[in-house]
């Protein structure tokens, strides 16, 4: 049975001139779970929005979406209410009430559910997530994880048909949004609840799905069963570039077997053909030691007078012009460290250093003016002006001869209001806005979430050349393909501590969880291999990291 149906979509914007979706067609069955994968600002938002008649912007639109058969203009609003379910990508901006069980009420008491029959339910749907020593508690004191998934709770509470999310494991930590994303395939299994996510974070979310839709220029250009689709895919389609370690392993190294969409596959099916090792590379060494630009000693901070550390006994130090990655759970107090060293929060013990000068003597604002500069988590805290053009000449007048050499084309956004664009163009307009500053220390939390892949390598490359030019870079990430790839080292942080640190090819080949999956692929093959680049030299006979 037809559960979605889009035909010939095409959406165009006040104001402008081409339209943000042209001629989007495709359909999937009830039961489906897809997932819809593409460039940064492909128009993945504005189709799943098109498609949720409550959430559908202000637009010109031709062509038809029918839901189970009807158009969805025409549902009754208690129908499109309910059984159409919706995921957005930040989880405080779908939180509306102060307790977990009165958010799972809140859909319920809108919609008149007698009191029995509510109650019933919400027992019921904490039961399921596993949520029901939390129903007491306050929306805010969760963690990011516990945040989204209490804002699907909420949305499956109704009992949709179908149910659309927009990179909900954007903000999650690798565990939480693998948890996330196992929920959501049991619940599919479960209920035969349609599906359909949009993704950047492809490595754990193809194995599950049963049909992938490609995006390009606001448009679908390919859907099709998962494998045969990646299957087809040329060696040179930019895509291919997000997709899973397996596939493009197999896009590498073009194994006799077929396309592995998971680590478990490529393992048993791709690893014992390939060449064995013949070179085990030396230890790697670690970089030449350069000035502290960050020295941190013993520093503790807590939000409450009374309440818990959230960070303990912090020790670490980074290095003048190096790319720093620090990563753990959600929760563990990364984004408290970018806060403190940026001069917004105060620890109330411990020594903080900024190129050897104790962060207390930096004096009107000095610590700001060419020195110190955050990107928060939350990018649109740092929007204030009604177009991009206006948010960057606010910093810097001369803002394009000082971005001359910026890798992303921001001409197309910079009469657009900053709240209207997609997640990864405001990352890359707050990126801009904050590089205008010359900061000599660059504090940058969540950077690559709603970036695809050659985004984010365009991206990398920003970095590297700021640190050609100086900068130092601390980078707090859920993103360990990132880190790996292209970080000097990373620091493991764990209920406010540094638990470890190390370069990327020792720190992540010693790591279990917390690892990539080139990493998880490759152990008991290869040694000393986090990326698909060194799996693939090595399989070459080169024995040499990168």
């Amino acid at each position: 049975m037809e559960a979605l149906a889009v035909r010939d979509l095409t959406v165009t914007f006040p104001e402008c001139d081409a339209p943000v979706l042209t001629d989007v067609s495709f359909r999937l069955e009830q039961g489906d779970f897809a997932v819809i994968c593409g460039a940064t600002g492909c128009g993945k938002t504005t189709l799943l929005r098109m498609l949720k008649r409550e959430l559908t912007p202000l637009c010109t639109q031709q062509g038809s979406v029918t839901f189970c058969g009807k158009p969805i203009a025409d549902l009754d609003a208690r129908t499109a209410a309910a059984e159409i379910g919706f995921v957005m990508q930040h989880p405080e901006q779908q939180i509306v009430t102060d307790k977990v069980w009165h958010e799972l009420a809140f859909g319920l008491e809108n919609m008149q559910t007698p009191p029995e029959i509510m109650r019933r339910r919400i027992a019921e749907i904490a039961s399921y997530f596993g949520m029901e020593s939390w129903l007491d508690r306050d929306p805010a004191t969760l963690s990011g994880g516990q945040k989204q998934l209490l804002n699907l709770a909420s949305v499956m509470i109704m009992q949709p048909k179908l149910l659309l999310l927009d990179e909900p494991t954007a903000q999650l930590d690798p565990i939480a949004a693998a948890d996330f994303l196992t929920t959501l395939h049991r619940l599919n299994q479960d209920f035969s609840v349609t599906i359909l996510i949009a993704e950047h974070r492809l490595e754990e979310v193809i194995p599950l799905c049963s049909q992938l839709l490609l995006m390009e220029h606001g448009t679908v250009t390919m859907q099709d069963a998962p494998r045969d689709l990646l299957s087809k895919l040329p060696p040179d389609a930019p895509v291919l570039a997000g997709m899973p370690a397996a596939v493009r392993l197999y896009h590498a190294l073009h194994p006799d077997c077929g396309c592995p969409l998971s680590v478990c596959e490529a393992r048993n099916r791709m690893m014992p053909l390939l060449p064995p090792e013949t070179v085990i590379p030396d230890e790697t060494e670690s970089p030449a030691q350069t000035e502290d630009a960050v020295q941190v000693r013993g520093a503790y901070f807590r939000y409450e007078r009374n309440g818990r550390d959230i960070l303990q006994d912090l020790s670490f130090t980074v290095q003048t012009g190096e790319l720093y990655c620090l990563i753990g759970g959600n929760g563990a107090g990364k984004s408290t460290v970018l806060s403190v060293l940026s001069g917004i929060l105060r620890c109330y013990t411990g020594k903080i250093s900024i190129f050897g000068k104790p962060i207390g003597d930096y004096k009107h604002r000095s610590l700001h003016q060419g020195c110190v500069s955050l990107l928060p988590q939350d990018v649109q805290t740092v929007f204030l002006c009604n177009t991009a053009a206006e948010e960057l000449a606010e910093t810097d007048k001369h803002y394009r001869e000082m971005l001359a050499d910026f890798p992303f084309d921001l001409e197309p956004l910079m009469q657009q209001h900053p709240y209207d664009l997609s997640g990864g163009e405001q990352q890359l307009l707050a990126l801009a806005k904050v590089m205008l500053t010359k900061p000599r220390l660059l504090l940058l939390d969540e950077p690559t979430k709603g970036l695809d892949a050659q985004s984010k390598a365009r991206f990398a490359a920003v970095l590297h050349g700021l640190q050609a030019q100086g900068v130092t870079i601390l980078l707090v990430t859920h993103d360990i393909e990132f880190a790996a790839c292209h970080a000097d080292r990373c620091g493991f942080l764990s209920r406010g501590a540094l638990i470890s640190a190390d370069i990327p090819t020792r720190f992540f080949s010693e790591n279990a969880f917390y690892t990539t999956a080139a990493s998880r692929i490759s152990r008991g093959y290869y040694t000393q291999t986090v990326t698909v680049e060194q799996i693939v030299q090595r399989a070459n006979g080169n024995g040499e990291n990168t």
